[in-house]
């Protein structure tokens, strides 16, 4: 049974920085694709970065592009997701999830199969 727990949210001002936390627990992940997701009230969840466990691959949604970096420590099977210049349409909870379907478009939310908890990220203006 696979287990991410996310951690790193907050509160921040408009062009801060914060960096979130996934810890993967539960399984080999070397073929594996870990995802960013968030979700606003009264919004539908949206697809924000992803990145596979073996190669790297990188992937960003254009609203994050150059403002947010994803990465991963395979010694602790974690994944980062580095946020910088903030904008209060930043503000929703940040979830992070997993798939092993590498196949299968890394942007759609029922590709993932893992997820975690959600942590609140919220950018005051």
């Amino acid at each position: 049974q696979v287990q991410l727990v996310e951690s790193g949210g907050g509160l921040v001002q408009a062009g801060g920085s914060l960096r979130l936390s996934c810890a993967a627990s539960g399984r080999a992940f070397s073929d594996y694709r870990t995802g960013w997701f968030r979700q606003a009230p009264g919004k539908v969840r949206e697809f924000v970065a992803a990145i596979r466990w073996s190669g790297g691959n990188r992937y960003y949604a254009d609203s994050v592009k150059g403002r947010f970096t994803i990465s991963r420590d395979n010694a602790k099977n974690t994944v980062y997701l580095q946020m910088n210049s903030l904008k209060p349409e930043d503000t929703a909870v940040y979830y992070c999830a997993g798939s092993s379907r590498l196949l299968l478009s890394y942007s759609s939310s029922s590709v993932y199969d893992n997820w975690g908890q959600g942590t609140q990220v919220t950018v005051s203006s």
